[in-house]
Parts: structure tokens; sequence; C-alpha cells
């Protein structure tokens, strides 16, 4: 039979044809399902109508549960308005009026009936899925209506809780048409929440009430629901007291929606409801799940910084109390003997759900609320910990110390002393948990107190892991060790580790030789740690280490090794990349061979090695140079087969009862994105953002040298600009673009690319820059924006000639857009400023978010740079519209930062386009003079840097403002911490703007008192760039013999030697080789023409290694 026949008889007058091809529709028969699904698809195309009517009819008449409930699924599908309303899936539009009409009072027939909650619930989502597109257009109007009767309809419970539950749908969609309900609904919801029979009712009331608040588009309408705060939080305690967890799990994770996005509205009521809640955490008698989500509750309060700033910090003793009851989660934890095995599966062995989840949140609550709250809790409590006799106690306070040292880091590097001594005395502790919960300690410390910590306290830490390595009975203890010598030495300078070296390294060798995987990884991966922080100063280790690492690699070819195998890959090419080349060559080559063996065999997908590879090649890229080009052809195919990889991704939708979760993988993350609820395999991600990493390493290490695998890496990486599952992925291609473009540019150059010339490079251009200026305008992290303009401004720095007006167009666009975005996200957080509870704390963090902000406007002042430099006038037309833009950000309100940008940005205007820029200096010059005196060091420095520009080419139109320039130049040289390390650019730079008044404004100056003064400033030494222009200009002008630099009777030369001799002592530093070469030969013109006696004198007054020095000079 074909489909057209079999669809006759199925939509024909016997229900039992239908009722057997919806129950196919379930089937488990892959064949049978499929064939059901063709037919159900040409039922919807051909007779929409009849299918629906069909539908309808079994979801009212049929006597079996699982084809009422398939009934009602296949009408939500059909009646979901997708993103197009005009797809073919969505039938609606598509139904005859009477047709619309009997399936909206079916539906309604079907909620009234006594149903399972299973078919209930499916139907009440099918029903708002339908109202959710005609309530709009009031396509429904006796829906509102008869659920307002339902709710308040004494004589069915289930009808009332199915009624509140569509509503509770709808309000995201429905919330401005329930405005003028608001006073009614106030009633009805109260009314339901104190139903006299039916938890369930009182349950899904909470839910309405809950989505309604969110959905309401005002706090002023919010508010007139603030008094149901009571009656939702008696519902919750009523369920959890009458022992119905479920439902009161239900409504906790609701409460926790509410507290996310809506957390003002409980300000009122904080204290009750907090209390409650913590109530409940406290109740020993519940179940875990209940206990955490009350926890999960007050964390998140806190966590909702951006919409209710330092609320919970208001209710000190409320921290308190979360903060004990995390830290008694951190005492469920058992002494299991596995532990003492030392396998990676027993990692966590004796850890409980409730251990890890008092981690977590002692980690987030001090992230979220800052050290000056946190630390005085922690302090009233660990010293009860500590002292106690129990050794769950002692480990809960270090475990504690490592969680919230990341949130509170400011405060606790301020009491350093005592947290050193408190974790440090806890190494003798005689249980090895408690020992290894202090080493675990040290290593987090290391990691968020540094560099401090290892400033300040190396001579005993570093002694405490030495010889907690020496714990042979306990291997875990060894391993971790270990580790946290990788924590200590990533924060850490070569002279501070060296003296440990010995003694370290030693250790580590020994532990190497150990029969326990784990204790073998952990020291692999310190000793690469160790080399890497130690550089060169790891060579006289090299003959001694090497052997060991390339035994591992060798000989730990068995599945159970593939980590230790991979681990020695790592730390032999960090080794590598520590001692350099010459001392590694050799042994790189046979490590490459191992490298190229193991890259051709199978190996499995979950082989960790393949990631350690992909680092390790790029490493001994590094190490090699171009030594490495011939490796690339086996390299670069698995790289990019890495980088290429799909996302693996799953899709449910987010209220969808099969929990993408259920394996509980923890290599899978979830996301929530608007109701669909997405599922990524995280491994996956970190293959192809380590690949996209290693592609930018070897393109920025080969130059040129990469330019064959540019066609295949370009169309790889542009499209990730754009990659939203994975910051590191879109980082990385960012970072590449620059990289491509250089190596093409310089493969072009030296003529490495046959047949092909510098319109390849356009071509390549004109793929990357609109691509990058595309992903600028859509990515939606301030950080990564400030990355993807430093990035676009290298590649104009590369290709910018070749930009046609269109692409500079887009650009400037570009760039008025982040200008713009920018200021709102800083006005935005202005605005947090004003709330109630806002506080010194919540400034300090609002001071971290507003220095990404400056970093953006950085860039886009770099990016402004380069773009007159490369254009110069003709970017003027493009200026004119930017200035609108750049003119407000020197105003007083707005911060240091900005204005140096925006001065810089006139300083290159000023110094590229000469005469074209003169028109800007009215508006420009006077922002200058002022900020030349700013407070700030910068600021300062980049508006006397800008005054000499003027100077220097500003001719009349600078010509009245010399008597104001030099005054401010003069109170910033003659400040009396003018030569401070902090003030010195400013000092240097003013001093330059005052050599070029007396260069090209001679006539409106008192020459015999300014110049003297100028020479008297001489040798500035901290602004490399303009010291080579001033002391070329001190040449030049005693080349002219000018009169008022030599002064009267020459009495001003002996001072000119004495600044030639610094100069010329320094090296190359403070000036080019020509200027140096020029100074030679005045000297020798001197030493011929000077009277003895003045020679002798002025020789006299230089240091003895100057004079030195400068004899040798002219002598050669």
């Amino acid at each position: 039979m074909d489909l057209h026949q079999d669809m006759a008889a199925i939509l024909g007058a016997d229900p039992a044809a239908f009722e057997s091809f919806v129950a196919a529709l379930m089937s488990s028969a892959n064949d049978q399902r499929s064939h059901a699904e063709s037919l159900f698809n040409l039922c919807r195309d051909r007779h929409p109508d009849s299918l629906v009517l069909k539908l309808a009819h079994l979801l009212l008449s049929s006597a079996s549960f699982e084809l009422r409930a398939m009934a009602t699924i296949l009408l939500r599908k059909l009646l979901t308005r997708g993103p197009d309303p005009t797809s073919e899936t969505y039938l609606w539009p598509r139904l005859s009026a009477s047709s619309q009409s009997s399936l909206k009072s079916a539906l309604l027939s079907a909620i009234q009936r006594d149903d399972p909650k299973s078919i209930s619930k499916k139907l009440c989502d099918t029903i708002s899925e339908l109202a959710s597109a005609l309530l709009d257009d009031d396509a429904w109007p006796e829906l509102l209506p008869f659920m307002f009767s339902a709710v308040t309809s004494p004589d069915s419970p289930r009808l009332a809780e199915s009624s509140l539950m569509i509503f509770s749908q709808l309000t995201q969609y429905i919330g401005y048409t329930l405005i003028p309900y608001l006073g009614t609904l106030h009633g009805v919801l109260l009314a339901s929440m104190s139903h006299p029979t039916s938890p369930d009712v009182r349950i899904a009331a909470l839910n309405a009430a809950i989505n309604l608040v969110q959905c309401l588009p005002s706090a002023q309408e919010r508010d007139k629901f603030q008094d149901l705060l009571p009656a939702m939080i008696r519902t919750l305690t009523e369920a959890l007291n009458s022992g119905q967890e479920a439902t009161a799990q239900e409504a906790l994770e609701l409460l926790i929606e509410l507290a996310g996005t809506e957390p003002r509205f409980l300000r009122r009521q904080l204290p009750e409801v907090v209390g409650s809640m913590l109530q409940i955490a406290e109740a020993d008698q519940l179940e875990e799940g209940t206990r955490h989500l009350a926890v999960e509750f007050v964390i998140t309060l806190a966590e909702a910084r951006e919409r209710a700033p330092g609320m919970i910090r208001r209710l000190p003793q409320f921290v308190g109390q979360l903060f004990a009851v995390l830290m008694k989660m951190l005492l469920d934890i058992n002494d299991e003997p596995a532990w003492y095995n030392a396998e990676s599966e027993d990692e966590d062995a004796g850890e409980t759900t409730n251990y890890s989840v008092g981690q977590e949140c002692l980690d987030r609550l001090s992230i979220a609320l800052g050290g000056n709250t946190i630390v005085p809790v922690a302090s009233e409590m660990l010293p009860a910990y500590l002292t106690a006799p129990e050794w769950q106690k002692h480990h809960a306070a270090l475990i504690t110390l490592a969680q919230i040292a990341e949130g509170c880091s400011k405060v606790m590097i301020k009491n350093l002393e005592q947290i050193v001594n408190m974790v440090l005395n806890s190494f003798q502790h005689p249980h090895p948990r408690v020992r290894w919960a202090a080493i675990n300690a040290i290593g987090q410390l290391s990691t968020d107190l540094g560099p401090e910590l290892q400033v300040q306290y190396h001579q005993r830490v570093l002694p405490a892991l030495a010889s907690a390595m020496d714990d042979f009975h306990n291997p875990r203890v060894q391993a971790h060790a270990a580790s946290a010598v990788l924590n200590f030495s990533e924060n850490c300078t070569p002279d501070i580790l060296t003296p440990y070296l010995d003694g370290i390294v030693g250790k580590l060798l020994v532990l190497l030789g150990n029969g326990k995987r784990m204790v073998q990884e952990g020291a692999l991966t310190a000793l690469a740690s160790v080399a890497d922080s130690s550089q060169e100063q790891f060579q006289k280790y090299y003959d001694t280490v090497m052997p060991y690492l390339k035994t591992i690699l060798m000989n730990a070819t068995d599945k159970s090794n593939r980590m230790l195998r991979a681990k020695s890959m790592e730390c032999i090419s960090l080794v590598g990349m520590a001692v350099g080349k010459d001392k590694f060559r050799d042994d790189a080559k046979q490590v490459m061979e191992v490298l190229m063996a193991l890259q051709g065999s199978q190996m499995e997908a979950d082989d960790p090695i393949t990631s350690y590879m992909l680092q390790a090649w790029a490493r001994l890229c590094k190490c090699l140079g171009q030594d490495f080009l011939p490796y690339m052809s086996v390299v670069m195919p698995p790289l990019l087969q890495s980088a290429q990889l799909k996302p693996d991704v799953t899709i449910t939708s987010a209220d969808s009862d099969d929990d993408i979760n259920e394996s509980d993988d923890e290599s899978i993350e979830t996301i929530t994105l608007g109701d669909k609820r997405i599922g990524i395999r995280t491994s996956v991600l970190e293959e192809k953002a380590t690949a996209c990493n290693m592609l930018c390493c070897y393109a920025d290490e080969l130059k040129e040298g990469f330019y064959p695998w540019i066609d295949q890496v370009a169309p790889t990486l542009v499209p990730l600009l754009k990659f939203y599952f994975h910051e590191e992925v879109r980082k990385a291609a960012v970072s590449a673009m620059p990289e491509l473009l250089r190596s093409a540019k310089l493969a072009v150059e030296k003529g490495q690319t046959p047949g092909r010339n510098e319109s390849y490079v356009k071509q390549l251009s004109d793929y990357i820059i609109p691509a990058l200026v595309e992903a600028l305008h859509k990515e939606p992290e301030t950080e990564i924006c400030a990355s993807m303009l430093d990035s676009l401004n290298e590649c104009i720095q590369v290709s910018g000639p070749l930009l046609d007006e269109a692409q500079v167009r887009s650009i400037v666009d570009e760039i008025k857009h982040v200008i713009t975005a920018s200021t709102a996200r800083k006005s935005e957080r202005a605005e947090r400023t004003k709330a109630e509870d806002f506080d010194a704390e919540e400034g300090e963090f609002l001071n971290e978010e507003n220095e990404q902000e400056e970093e953006v406007f950085d860039q886009v002042g770099d990016c402004l740079g380069t773009l007159i430099k490369t254009f110069k006038a003709s970017f003027l037309l493009f200026f004119d519209e930017l200035s609108v833009y750049i003119t407000p950000m020197l105003g007083k309100d707005r911060t240091s930062e900005e204005r140096r940008i925006a001065i810089c940005i006139f300083d290159d205007v000023a110094e590229q386009c000469h005469e074209a820029a003169l028109k800007y200096y009215d508006t420009y010059l006077p922002f200058l003079l002022e900020a030349s005196n700013d407070v700030n060091a910068d600021v300062r420095q980049a508006a006397v840097y800008g005054i000499g520009v003027c100077a220097e080419f500003g001719g009349s139109v600078f010509r009245p403002l010399v008597g104001e320039a030099l005054s401010r130049l003069n109170n910033v040289i003659s400040h009396p911490d003018a030569r401070h390390s902090d003030n010195v650019m400013a000092y240097d730079n003013a001093v330059s703007a005052l050599g070029k008044i007396c260069l090209h404004h001679r006539d409106n100056i008192d020459a015999a008192q300014v110049v003297p003064a100028w020479l008297n400033c001489l040798p500035i030494k901290a602004d490399l760039v303009e010291a080579k222009v001033v002391h070329d200009q001190l040449c030049t002008m005693v080349e002219r013999s000018d009169k008022e630099l030599l002064g009267p009777n020459n009495q001003y030369i002996p001072k000119i030697i004495s600044v030639f001799a610094e100069v010329l002592c320094v090296g190359m530093e403070l000036v080019t080789e020509q200027t140096a070469r020029r100074m030679v030969n005045l000297l020798r013109q001197l030493q011929q023409t000077l009277p003895p006696s003045v020679l002798a004198s002025t020789w006299a007054a230089l240091q003895p290694q100057q004079q030195l020095a400068l004899q040798a000079m002219l002598s050669s």
C-alpha cells in the first residue's frame, strides 16, 4: 500500500485505524516508526484540518492514557509557532475557522477531565503554546475568563492547578496584557497559595506568582506583589513540614530563579526570606538535595551583584550563619582506605556530595562578597576548627582557606604571616589527609596570593614542600606536594627558585622512580613547571633529567600509562624550551621521531596524548625555530583536523523531563538559552582550543615559513572568530589573524610565493579584516572585544595601505559602535552605584569591571593611531565624524585613562597630518595646555608631548600660545618630584617639547634664558624615543654654533661636553649610531679649538669611567 492509501485509511471513519497509526508513532521498531512519521508529515501537508480534528477527538475519547498523552504531544508540535511563522510545520494559520474553533473547545474540555498528572501537564504545555501565539491578537478571548474561573473553582483542585500551570507559562508572553487584572490576580494567587486541601495548587500558585513577578515590566508593578512573599515562603515550609520534599524542591528551584533575576523584589522581606532558607539548610532531617537548594538560593542572592549590589552584605549575621553551614558540610568526609592507594580513579575517595557542594559554595560566596566581608567571618570560625581533636575539622579549616583565597586575595595578602603559619603548622599533623589538605592549601594560595607569597615566604614554603615529598608511606601526600611545587613555581622568578633547585630537582627525580603512577605524574608536571620558571638556570640539571624523561616517553606504552607518557612529553618540551636550542638539539631529534611514530599510530578518541602532543610540537617549534620546518608536513594535518572539530552539542527543551545530564557525564557542560537546554562535550572544545592556539604559535614562530599552510588555516580560523561555545577558541582565532597576514606579507616580500604577488596579501586582508570587524560587532565579552581591537590594529599595521575606502568606513563605524557600547555599559554600572545597598566593596568590583573598558578604549586609541599613521590627511574626513565621540573623552568627568587616550589621538593627528591638522588646534590645544598640569602623570606625558608636536608643526597658529606653553612646561620641569619614577616620562617629554619651542619659535621667547634652561635639563634618560630626538637636536644646535646654546664666551661648552659624555657612555640607548658619530666628531673639534685650561677643567669634572670611555672613543 502506498502512503496516500494509508492516509485515506487513517483519516477515514474508523477511529481504530487512527489509534493504531498514533501507536505506530511511538513504536520502538525503527521501520514501523519512520513509516508512521512519513505518513504524519503527509497528513500535515495535505489534510491539516482532518489531522488536527482526529487528534483532538483521540484526546477526548481514547481509553488509553499513552495515546492521549501522545496526541497532546503531537498537537503541541503542530501548534508551536517557531521563529518563522510561515513555516510548513506551524499549522494554525492553515486551519479553517471551524477547525480552529473546534480545536480550542476540545483543548478546554480536555483540561477539565481528571487525567493523570503526566497528561494534564502535557496538555497545559499545548494550550500555553497555542495561546502564546493567539493572545496578542485577542484571538482566544474565552481563555483568560475560563482560567480565572477555573482557578477559583472550589470543586476541582486539579483544574485549578492546571490553570495556574498554563498561567505560569503564559506570563512571559502576556505580561503586559495582564496589567489591568493585577488586582484580581493578586487576590487569586494569595487565595491559591492558601488552598485549604491541595498542596499541588499551592505550589502551582507559587510557581505562577514567581513567573508573574519576573515578567512584570516595572519595579512599581512588581512591588504590588511584595506582600505575597510571606505566603510564598509559607507554602514552601508547609510542603517541607508535610513531607512533600519533591514538591518543595520544585518551589525552591523557582525561588532560586527569582533570586537571580529579580533579587530586589525580596529586599523588604530579606531577613525573613534568608532566615527561612538558612533554617532549611540547617535542618538535618531534610534530604540533602533540599538543603543544597536552600544554600543555592542564598548564594544566588549574593551573586546577583548587577541587580542588587551589596544587598546580602547588609545581613552580616546571615553571612556568618551560611559560612558555618558550609564549613559543617566539609566535615562530611570519610577516611576511605581507597584514598591511600593513590590511584587516579580513587582521587575523590571519601568525599560526599555534601562535601563537594560545601567546597564549591565557599568559593562562590567569597568571590561574590569579597574579602572584607568573608575574612572576618572566617577568622572567627577557623581557630576552633584548627584546634579541634577531630581530623575532619582540621581538614575542613584548610580546605576553607584554599576555597576562599580567590575571592579574598586582596585582604588575605595583608594577613599573609598569620595564614602561612596556620597552613605550615598543619604540615606536621599526624593524619595524612590533613597534611594533604595543608599542601593543597599552599598550592591554592600560591596561585591566588602570588607572587607576594613566593617573594616573602619561599624560605619557609619550599623546604616544607620538599620534606613532604619524603613521605613515602603516603604516596598521595608526595604526589600532592609535587603538584604544589608546580603552583608555587608558576608565580616565581628564577632568582627565587635557583637556590632550591638542587634539592627540589633531586627529590622530584626520586619520585619519578616511584612505582605509583600518580606520584610520577605529579613529579613530571612539577619538573616541567620548575624548568619553565627557572629557564637557563635549569641547564645544569639537563643531563641528569633528560634521560629519565626519555625513558618514560619510550617505555610507558601501555594503556594504563597514557597520562604518564603524555606528561613526559609536556615535560620534555618545556625543559627543551627552558635550556634552549643548542643544548636540546640532539635530544629533540630523537623525541620528534617518537612523536612522529605516535602520530602515525591509531589512537583512541579519548587518549589524552592527542592534546599534549599538539602542545609539545608547538613548543618544539618555538625552541627550534626555522629548523622545525621539515616536520610541519607531519604536524599540520592532524592539527588542522583538531582545529576543525565540530562541537558535540545536544539540544533539548529546557523544561523537558529527560535531562541531558542523566549519565552524570562530567565532560558535558549544560547551558540554558531561552527555552532550550544545550549540552556541550567540553573535551572536544578543549582539544579544538588547544589546536587553534597551536596554529597561532606556528604562524608567529615560523613567519614566512608558515606560508604554505595559510590557504588551509585561514578558512579554518576565520569562521571561529564567532565560535560562541568556547572563549579560548575565539581568543586563539583572534590572535592568529595578524600572524597570518604577516606571514603572507613576508613570504611575498622574500619571493617565497611562486606565482603570487602583493594582490595575494590584499585578497587575504579582504577576507580577514571584514570578518574581524563583523565578529567585533557581535562579541559579547568585553575582554575579547579588547583583544579583537588589538588584533585589528596589528592587521592594519600589516596591510593598512591595501584597505579601500569602504573597508576603512566599516572599521570607523565599528569603532563608533565600540565606544557607544562601552559608554553604555559604564553608565549601566553607574546606575548600580545608586542602589540602596551599594557599598565600598561593590565599588571595588565595579572598578575592576570598568578597568576592562579602559583596555577597550586603549585599543581604540591604538587602532585610530595606526589608521592616522597609515592614511595621514586623507583619514581626516573620518576623524571629523569621530571627534564627536572623542572630544567628550577629554571632559573632567572622564577617567584619566580616557583623557590620555583622547589626547594621544589628537597628538597622532597633529604629528601625521601637519598643515591639514591646524584646523583642530582651536578645539584641542586648550585641552592640551590644561592637561599638561594634570594630576595624572600619564595624562601629563601625553599632553606635553602634544605641545611639542604643535610647536613643531603649528607655525603661526601655535605662536600666540608660546608664552602659556612655556609656563605650563616649566611647571612640569621644575616640580620638586619631576624626576621621580612616576613622573619622569612626563618630565622627559616636557624637556623635548621645550627643545622644539627653542628650535621653531626662537623669535617669540627670551632665548638667552630659555635655551640654557633647556640645556640644563639634559640629558634625558627615561623615554628612550624622545631621548634620541632631543640629543640629536642638541647635536644639530652645536654644529650650527647656536650662540644662545654655547652662551657668552662659550660658557656652556663644559655642560655640553658633560651631556655628550653621559649619553655616549650608556651605549646606544640614548642616541642613534649616527648621532653618536656626530657627537664624537664634535668632541674632537672641541679638543682642537678649546683653550687647554678650559679643556682640562671640563675633563676633570667628568667621572673617571666617563673619561676612560671618551678617551677610547676619541682615539679609535
